[in-house]
Order: structure tokens, then C-alpha cells, then sequence
């Protein structure tokens, strides 16, 4: 199976006593479907998976599989601080029929590379053939991917993309040049989906897909179609949307975005905050400018 295009980062609905609301979840997934994406990715950052436990992240990747009916591809997310953790949950979203997996490396402690390496190839092991999606995010991370690393597990057999947040393009063609041929780029972020692609990369893997499909959507035909001039014109709008997350947090400004949309998503996981209403009157505007409401 081949990944391009389109894949939200799913947000994660958790009512005030924890439980995820597979209503919603669902609705948010049929409607992604529908508008057309080309794939979903449950437990990304926007998933806040950094704050679910292990049984609420079983059930956000169960409820996206049944709600999807294997009409795209689910890329669950893999996080963890051990490597044994990982290979666990690695073997959950196999079985429960992740097409996928988006693997992420959480850590407390400072990481050799080599230590690195072995968590990201024994998840690969784990996925039992499936496609490996990188995921690399130094704002966040405490333990980064380096070039040299990317480019061993690239010869990792089902190792064969990567999304990486640095928002460096520098970086990005230089994971391109040193794994071509063997490991594909996702876009990250609102702002250089348009350049990722110009320089190589095949898609947009981002949360800001979750409220922004249909204009996500037009932008990859474009840049994959050659029409540049036209993907710029359809880039430069969502430099917005990229503004509001900077102003806000990533989960609540997603969250609140959905809302305003009709999805009733609940508040960021505490101890996050919800968004107050100036908050929220800037995102509708946002939102409007861009077309998204």
C-alpha cells in the first residue's frame, strides 16, 4: 500500500468523564472521507496523544477504523518513552487494522542514536509489513531524528515515509536527496505544503487538515498537477490558519475550529485549557477568510 495526499491529523473527542465520543468521532470521520481526503492519521499531535492513556488511544484508533470501512488508508500513531511500550501498541493497531503507522518517540531522558534507531526498527518489526510513517517534531521532542539516522532507517524495508516538523525546507531536501527512491516526504504545518511539494514531497499530513479539507485538498491537485501559480494562490490564505495556532494551542485551536464547524469535539485534555471567546471570535474570522465556514 502507497501513501499520498491529504491525511489529517485526527483531533481526539473526550467527554468530562474520559470517554471517548464515538459519535462525533465518527461524524468527523465521514465527513473528512467524504470531502475527499486521502487518508486519516488518529494520535497525531493534534490527537493529543501525549495526554490519552493507553486504553482512550485503543479506542480513538478502533472507533476511526469502524467509522472509516477501509475507504482510505488509517495511519495509527505509536508513542512511547520504551521501546517494549511501543512494539505493544504497535501490535494493537495491527491487529485492530491500522493500515499504517505513525511512529513517534517520546522521551525523559536524553536518547543515543543508536538508541533511536532500535525504537523506530523494532516498531517497524512490530508493523508486520506495514507502511512506517517518521515523525519527527523538534519542537517538541526531546530526542530528534538526525540526517544520519533518517537515512539508515530508510533502508529499512517498510520504513518509507516520513513527516517532519521542523518547518526546515533546508532539512526536508536533504532527507529527500539522502533517501530517494526509499523514503517519500509529508508536508507538515499550514504554511510550506506548496514547497514541500515543489522540492519532492508527496503530501500533507497535518491537523490543520482537519478544519481546512477541501482547501487542503485543492492545494496538493494543484502541486501535483505542476500548476504552481495556482497552488501559491491557494497557499498563501492558510498562512492564517498558521498564525492562530501560533497564537494558540495546536489542540484547542483545532478543537474550537470544529466546533464553530458543527463538531462538538469537547475542550482540550486538561491540563490544557479551553480557548476564552475572543479566542474564539478570532478563529470564526480566520475561519470565514479562508472559506472554511
Amino acid at each position: 500500500m502507497s501513501f499520498s495526499g491529504v491525511f489529517p491529523y485526527l483531533v481526539s473527542p473526550i467527554d468530562q468523564s474520559g470517554a471517548v465520543m464515538k459519535g462525533v468521532l465518527t461524524d468527523l470521520v465521514d465527513h473528512l472521507v467524504q470531502t475527499g481526503v486521502h487518508g486519516l492519521a488518529p494520535l497525531g499531535s493534534t490527537g493529543e496523544f501525549a495526554y490519552l492513556s493507553q486504553e482512550q488511544r485503543r479506542h480513538v484508533v478502533d472507533t476511526v477504523i469502524s467509522a472509516n470501512r477501509g475507504r482510505v488508508p488509517v495511519v495509527a500513531g505509536v508513542a512511547s518513552t520504551s521501546t517494549s511500550d511501543a512494539v505493544a501498541q504497535t501490535e494493537y493497531m495491527v491487529e485492530a487494522g491500522a493500515d499504517g503507522i505513525l511512529a513517534i518517540l517520546e522521551a525523559y531522558f536524553p536518547i543515543s542514536d543508536e538508541g533511536v534507531e532500535g525504537y523506530f526498527t523494532a516498531i517497524a518489526k512490530a508493523a508486520k509489513g506495514r507502511p512506517v510513517v517518521l515523525y519527527t517534531n523538534p519542537q517538541f521532542q526531546r530526542s530528534d531524528l538526525t540526517l544520519p539516522i533518517i537515512e539508515r532507517l530508510s533502508h529499512v524495508e517498510n520504513i518509507r515515509y516520513i513527516k517532519d516538523a521542523s518547518t526546515n525546507t533546508g532539512r526536508l531536501l536533504s532527507i529527500i536527496e539522502r533517501t530517494r527512491g526509499r523514503m517519500e516526504v509529508f508536508a507538515a504545518s499550514a504554511h510550506i505544503p506548496a514547497c514541500v511539494m515543489m522540492i519532492g514531497g508527496i503530501g500533507w499530513m497535518a491537523g490543520p487538515a482537519c478544519i481546512v479539507p477541501r482547501q487542503s485538498i485543492a492545494l496538493y491537485e494543484a502541486a501535483k498537477a505542476g500548476d504552481w501559480v495556482k497552488a501559491m494562490e491557494l497557499q498563501r490564505p492558510l498562512w492564517r490558519i498558521n498564525e492562530i495556532f501560533a497564537k494558540y494551542s495546536i489542540a484547542g485551536c483545532i478543537k474550537t475550529a470544529l466546533q464553530l464547524q458543527g463538531f462538538p469535539v469537547g475542550a482540550p485534555i486538561a491540563p490544557q485549557s479551553p480557548l476564552g471567546e475572543a479566542a474564539r471570535v478570532e478563529i470564526s474570522t480566520v475561519l470565514r477568510d479562508v472559506g472554511a465556514l
